[in-house]
């Protein structure tokens, strides 16, 4: 059950299977709710990453994170290889079974049916793992065309947005030759969502279980 209130003390997991993930998926999301002081620990997980790409997640996540309370944030990146997570199963399951002494109350994870057979592998493992937590799911604008119709929406003012942009071109300058990876990309969906939520920018979850108290 998720609460939203001031001073809520969100413990929050964040799990992405490629550096870059976490911010694309939720970055908006995770910027605007350490700014408001709703989130007392954060755990930030990367499954896939060669050094190069290692190096610009922990530089990214130092970035994303720099309003969490002191001393609250942990950054892990393993090295588990690039499209090939699946043939790690037995050793990703391990260390998401270490995860559970965190205690997270909200998970930010990868949406079940994305076409990128490593996030879906996340997507299962979180699902397999916890089975108490609120769990939602971001989705990765791709060329697969995997995008649905989520559910639920965090609104991001555009202040938040634009930071959330300009942490993406600092925190990962090695993606920025791609086609697709770039400013009107990350503008473009959240304001598709804004659209969908009545507001003019969000970040959208898709949410399988919610426990109302």
């Amino acid at each position: 059950m998720l609460s939203l209130a001031p001073g809520a003390n969100l413990r929050l997991l964040c799990l992405g299977a490629h550096s870059d993930d976490i911010e694309i998926g939720a970055g908006g999301t995770v910027l605007r709710w350490l700014q408001q002081g709703r989130v007392a620990a954060v755990r930030w997980v990367v499954w896939a990453a060669t050094d190069e790409r290692a190096r610009e997640a922990e530089h990214s996540a130092t970035l994303f994170l720099r309003a969490a309370p002191p001393g609250s944030a942990e950054v892990t990146v393993h090295r588990f290889p690039d499209g090939s997570l699946l043939a790690e199963r037995a050793a990703i399951k391990a260390e998401y079974e270490k995860l559970k002494t965190f205690e997270p109350t909200v998970i930010l994870t990868h949406y079940q049916h994305d076409l990128h057979q490593d996030h879906r592998l996340v997507s299962e493992l979180t699902w397999n793992t916890f089975r108490s937590h609120l769990i939602l799911e971001y989705e990765i604008p791709k060329y697969d065309g995997d995008l649905g119709n989520p559910a639920a929406f965090v609104e991001l003012p555009p202040e938040v947005l634009s930071q959330k942009l300009a942490l993406l071109r600092e925190g990962f300058p090695t993606q920025a030759a791609k086609h697709w990876y770039d400013d009107e990309t990350f503008r473009a969906l959240p304001r598709l969502r804004g659209i969908q939520s009545a507001t003019r920018y969000a970040e959208a979850f898709y949410v399988r279980k919610l426990l109302i108290g």
